[in-house]
């Protein structure tokens, strides 16, 4: 890069240089002789691109002309009539060499004229060579050397080579080069055409290439590159972008120092449509055993080879009506050898099923610097930037590469049930195997897809450590963590980020979920214990999740919602699980006052149930703010059902759960005390009153009746109790009940007047089986509810104690029970 910037500064001397000396010559006039038998012609003609307004014209011999030939034998002195003809004409020079007919001047090419001779325009020197098929001719290029560039490319200081060759009367490019490269030699027969385009401000007066005979090399060319020590060449097939020529060969040879390893990628290519033979590479690799090695272009190249190798493109005979193209552009990298690059890993996965691992480059910036390459190398030899081995075989691979943090691995595996009577309550671990975990480069990815049967089964996660949710109050400082997702296609459902170290139990997902374990610092293989989850397959639930926490008796436990970021997704339910041991209080906090959900259709509702008492407290996500902080006794269920939401008012959850121990209040204990003390005394006073009393009535006589009108004389009647239990009669089906009436001191405005309520349908919970989450009351009104509480029940309404919910036969015999995960959008009951 150091001597491309060098040329580019000394081109721009140049410019100003010749530049000042036009001005001072103006319209001096040149002069041109070539001598006879010299084999040259000089034209002078119009440059590309077109004219400029103001015309410039060749005056010779006091005529004004648009060109100027002059041939072997001829003299010429010409001007211009401008002081910019660089800007208006070239300068081509031409070259014929006949080695048909006579000896070839083989040795170094001169610049004939010398460009002090020649106008200064922009020059183009020609070469053109003729010879027989028998006849090999040699381009031997000085240091620097040359190095291929591709189509819209062009080089920094302006000069170029471009370099033809011939197959009978047809022109073939072998290609364009600049300075500064590895190329030093190439190698053709039947003939060579050779231009060297100057710039008109470069001042040279050496061709940099010379001419030697060789014997017929049997193919269209040979081109030889020499690194001396890392480096990187990018080279072309023949017509590049162009297609090859039918049926012919062309080969590179690589000159390596013997310290260093060489390896091939192909950056582009492609194929024709072959009627006979076979399109392919072979390598003449030191020291294989099966030399030459045949490639298919679409095979992985050869790597990590030590020394001198030669590479051979072969085309075929193609399809007249649909021939096709054969072109290919490939990477030569020379580096240091590393000390992985002789170490063997073997990777064993035959014991695997519908799994993939792939080592790839991590994405990093690019840099203008020589940076050494990075492969994975397949026995050995075929080496690429990136592997991928499948399940049910043994690998072997080793590294070339100078830093192995530039790679990394993602792996993936694949778990699925076709059979739900097979796969009912089976279990599978997930866990990165050993042989992953012993390759000398960072696990990423590492994701296990597990897939149900619709509506026929469910999956349980159950980690070897309790889980910790991620969240930016409590973040994951383990070395990895487990991202859940859903992998229905069409949901975005994202359940969180966990990793080990927390208070999750478990969790129960619905249907098909992807489980990612991901790695973020080197230290995972420490931590690599630590890893392990096992799913197992259980029975369908509807609920898209529920999780499973026993919170620390240290530390809070936070809990999110899936989808923080985006929102639950509509029409789904999910619930946590809580449990609290018997010498403990769960204290239960809301982050936020309010969820922000605004509902479009349906209702979005939070029910809190303690799972001993049954108790539960229901509450509206969209109207109510969210309770105030609560102590819990016993274990509870938290459980959310969204609604269908407006867009950008979503249903977020964010609370946590604290432990503290279980103690019993002085206070309570002394009132109880006292109270019992106090009772003792009153029932012994009662006693003692009744005992006088009958005595008292024995020392006296009959009775005397005194009538009192005023007097109720029925018996109170005692509230009776039912002799059947609640199941076996109807006593808590009511066929009509006036909301108005019940609910009233909840429907009234500010005058006093009744609010006529807006009914909704609320779809119950549908959960697993045994400890199921609460289930939510069949009607709710879109007026801000309340709590009902023991005392606001008419007399003769059950209590909360009873645990069975209640049914309410409408008059139209119509159920508005809507199941919670029904797919069908809730419909809006009218007013």
């Amino acid at each position: 890069m150091a001597g491309q910037n060098c040329g580019v500064t000394i081109a721009l001397l140049g410019v100003l240089l010749l530049g000042a000396v036009r001005l001072l010559r103006g319209a001096e006039a040149s002069e041109i002789a070539l001598p006879h038998g010299s084999g040259i012609t000089v034209f002078i003609k119009p440059g590309t691109p077109p004219l400029p307004v103001k015309p410039c014209y060749i005056i010779s011999s006091k005529r004004h002309k648009t060109s100027l030939t002059i041939k072997p034998g001829e003299k010429e002195v010409f001007s211009f009539s401008c002081h910019d003809p660089e800007n208006h004409f070239v300068v081509e020079i031409q070259k014929n060499i006949d080695c048909m007919s006579g000896p070839c001047p083989f040795g170094e090419v001169q610049l004939q004229p010398s460009t002090s001779a020649l106008p200064t325009l922009n020059r183009t020197f020609i070469w053109e060579v003729k010879a027989h098929k028998s006849i090999g001719l040699e381009l031997q290029f000085a240091i620097p050397r040359l190095r291929q560039i591709g189509p819209g490319e062009s080089c920094p200081d302006g000069v170029t080579h471009s370099i033809s060759g011939r197959i009978d009367a047809t022109a073939v490019k072998i290609g364009t080069f600049c300075s500064n490269g590895t190329v030093s030699r190439i190698k053709m027969q039947e003939g060579v055409k050779m231009a060297l385009h100057l710039p008109w401000f470069h001042n040279r007066n050496v061709s940099g290439f010379g001419i030697a005979n060789r014997s017929s090399i049997k193919r269209l060319c040979i081109i030889e590159s020499v690194f001396e020590g890392e480096g990187s060449a990018t080279l072309m097939s023949a017509n590049y972008p162009d297609g090859f020529p039918e049926d012919e060969l062309m080969t590179w040879q690589f000159v390596i120092p013997a310290h260093l390893r060489a390896s091939v990628s192909f950056l582009h290519f492609n194929v024709s449509n072959c009627e006979k033979k076979e399109e392919r590479v072979e390598y003449y690799i030191p020291g294989s055993t099966t030399n030459p090695e045949v490639f298919r272009l679409e095979d992985k190249q050869p790597g990590n080879m030590a020394g001198n190798f030669n590479l051979s493109l072969q085309g075929c005979d193609q399809d007249a009506q649909n021939p096709g193209i054969l072109r290919l552009q490939f990477q030569v990298l020379v580096q240091h050898p590393q000390n992985e690059s002789n170490k063997i890993y073997l990777v064993d996965l035959s014991n695997e099923q519908a799994m993939s691992l792939t080592i790839e480059p991590r994405p990093i910036k690019l840099s203008r610097k020589f940076v050494p390459g990075c492969f994975v190398c397949l026995d050995s030899r075929t080496c690429s930037t990136n592997l991928t081995l499948t399940s049910g075989s043994k690998h072997k691979i080793s590294f070339l590469c100078d830093n192995l943090t530039r790679l990394w691995m993602n792996a993936e595996k694949t778990i699925s049930c076709m059979d739900h009577r097979y796969c009912h309550r089976r279990s599978h671990s997930l866990q990165v195997p050993g042989d992953i975990l012993q390759l000398p480069v960072q696990l990423h990815d590492f994701s296990w897809k597990l897939l149900v049967p619709k509506d026929r089964l469910s999956l349980a996660l159950v980690p070897a450590q309790k889980l910790q949710q991620h969240t930016q109050e409590k973040v994951c400082n383990t070395s990895f963590s487990y991202l859940v997702a859903s992998a229905v296609p069409g949901q975005e459902l994202y359940f969180g980020f966990f990793c080990p170290g927390g208070s999750i139990e478990q969790i129960q997902v619905k249907q098909n979920i992807s489980v990612t374990l991901r790695t973020f610092a080197p230290s995972f293989r420490q931590e690599a214990t630590r890893q392990g989850l096992t799913v197992s397959f259980i029975p369908f639930f509807k609920e898209e999740g529920v999780f499973t926490v026993t919170p620390d008796t240290k530390n809070k436990v936070y809990l999110r919602s899936p989808n923080w970021d985006r929102g639950l997704p509509s029409l789904t339910s999910v619930s946590w699980n809580i449990s609290v041991p018997s010498n403990q209080v769960a204290y239960l906090t809301f982050l936020k006052e309010r969820t922000g959900v605004v509902c479009q259709t349906g209702r979005a509702f939070m029910i809190i149930q303690e799972q001993r008492s049954k108790a539960e407290e229901i509450f509206s996500l969209e109207d109510e703010v969210l309770p105030k902080p609560s102590f819990h006794h016993h274990s509870f269920w938290v459980n959310i059902s969204n609604c269908s939401p407006v867009s950008g008012k979503q249903l977020d959850l964010f609370f946590w759960v604290l432990l503290t121990p279980r103690t019993t209040d002085l206070t309570v204990i002394i009132i109880v005390v006292v109270g019992g003390g106090a009772l003792l005394l009153f029932a012994l006073g009662l006693i003692i009153c009744f005992v006088k009393k009958k005595k008292k009535k024995k020392n006296k006589g009959p009775p005397v009746g005194i009538y009192n009108g005023n007097i109720n004389t029925q018996m109170p009647m005692q509230p009776k109790k039912c002799q059947k239990g609640r199941k076996d009669s109807d006593s808590h089906v009511y066929d009509v009940i006036d909301d108005t009436m019940v609910y009233g001191h909840l429907l009234q405005d500010s005058n006093g007047s009744f609010l006529k309520p807006e009914v909704d349908t609320y779809r119950p919970f549908q959960g697993p089986t045994g400890d199921c989450p609460p289930s939510p009351p069949p009607i709710c009104s879109r007026a801000p509810t309340a709590k009902l509480t023991t005392d606001e029940l008419s007399p003769g309404f059950p209590t909360e104690s009873e645990t069975e919910p209640y049914t309410f036969s409408h008059p139209n015999n119509g159920s508005t029970d809507v199941p919670l995960l029904d797919t069908h959008e809730p419909e809006e009951p009218g007013e």
